[in-house]
């Protein structure tokens, strides 16, 4: 038995998965990262009415808002959980069979998962990790991968600060000794930003567009600090009235209209993080500063925005899209660093 157990972890393969709401990411020991494309799945409906996988992630993704009648995009995670255990099941199944990763032995997969997720939902993604060939699922907390990923001393006693700005949730965390010592999460994150950019656009100029023109508008327009980003684009859509194709051109000062509340919920979660660290490790973060990571840290003047609010240095994690993957990877690395940070 310890013979076929360490055969296993010679020869086995570790993957950690990026389960993210917006993008998945996937890491192999010993190949790096082999996978990055959206978490999205297209279904067709048979006429037995079962659902038959057609496209997962970026082909999934070009077929967002174009599908005909017979098919329908599903989005398997909705604020960093599983929504749809079948979608998430072939998603994982999809990106293991990418990185060439269902083979004998099965890998085992290290996830990670939004900070303060229930038990139903830890078991759900295990459920579909054993279900899409895993051999285990071992399970962390993404703020505590996002840490390692931007390069901080998870391990020291010195207090560590870092903010999370994901596709579903944005989680505010203070970590020492391989420890969460406080996390604010809040649904906030890019999925929500473009919706909010929807609702505007909808509300201010009666213009229907799709999330994807919404998410162009973001990236080319948004901005976390009113008047110093002044730029302008053109979006198409369909009039809310007449319901006839319509163009408009919208300018970065109504995206950040738009954007404006969701930003000042992740400033309202920075400071309630900060007023619950206990005073020693605060002063090590006004020291060293707070990191910033997940896409929604590009978003212009975001670590302007939020130092100003916070009233401490904020800076931007190295390729902060792929600081969590970073952070995964060095656990499937590293077994005692894994064994430390294990969601039990």
């Amino acid at each position: 038995m310890k013979f076929v157990r360490s055969f296993i972890e010679s020869f086995g393969s570790d993957i950690y998965i990026d389960l993210g709401t917006a993008n998945t990411l996937v890491m192999d020991r010993r190949k790096g990262l082999v996978a990055n494309e959206p978490s999205v799945v297209v279904y067709r409906h048979g006429t037995d009415g079962r659902r038959k996988v057609v496209a997962v992630g970026d082909a999934a993704k070009r077929k967002m808002g174009r599908t005909s009648g017979s098919l329908t995009t599903c989005l398997p995670l909705k604020d960093g959980v599983v929504a749809e255990i079948d979608a998430t099941e072939a998603m994982l199944k999809y990106f293991l069979a990418s990185a060439k990763s269902i083979r004998w032995p099965r890998p085992r997969l290290v996830i990670s998962l939004p900070y303060g997720v229930s038990d139903v939902e830890k078991r759900a993604v295990q459920d579909c990790g054993i279900s899409a060939g895993a051999r285990e699922v071992v399970l962390i907390e993404e703020p505590m991968a996002a840490a390692l990923g931007s390069g901080l001393p998870i391990e020291s006693s010195r207090g560590c600060m870092v903010i999370d700005i994901g596709g579903g949730t944005t989680e505010v965390a203070v970590i020492s000794l391989y420890g969460i010592v406080h996390c604010e999460a809040v649904r906030v994150g890019g999925y929500a930003f473009d919706e909010a950019i929807v609702e505007h656009i909808r509300r201010r100029h009666n213009l229907i567009i799709g999330q994807p023109s919404a998410e162009k508008l973001k990236i080319k327009l948004g901005t976390a600090l009113p008047g110093d980003y002044e730029t302008s684009a053109t979006v198409r859509g369909v009039d809310y009235v007449p319901g006839l194709p319509r163009e408009i051109t919208v300018t970065s000062h109504e995206i950040y209209e738009a954007l404006s509340g969701g930003i000042r919920q992740i400033v309202d979660a920075g400071k309630r993080t900060l007023e619950n660290t206990p005073p020693e490790l605060l002063s090590d973060i006004i020291e060293h500063g707070i990191v910033i990571a997940g896409g929604g840290a590009l978003l212009h003047g975001m670590a302007e925005c939020l130092s100003s609010h916070l009233g401490v240095p904020v800076r931007i994690a190295d390729n902060p899209l792929t600081a969590i993957a970073r952070g995964g990877a060095c656990t499937i690395q590293d077994s005692k660093l894994l064994s430390r940070i294990i969601l039990s």
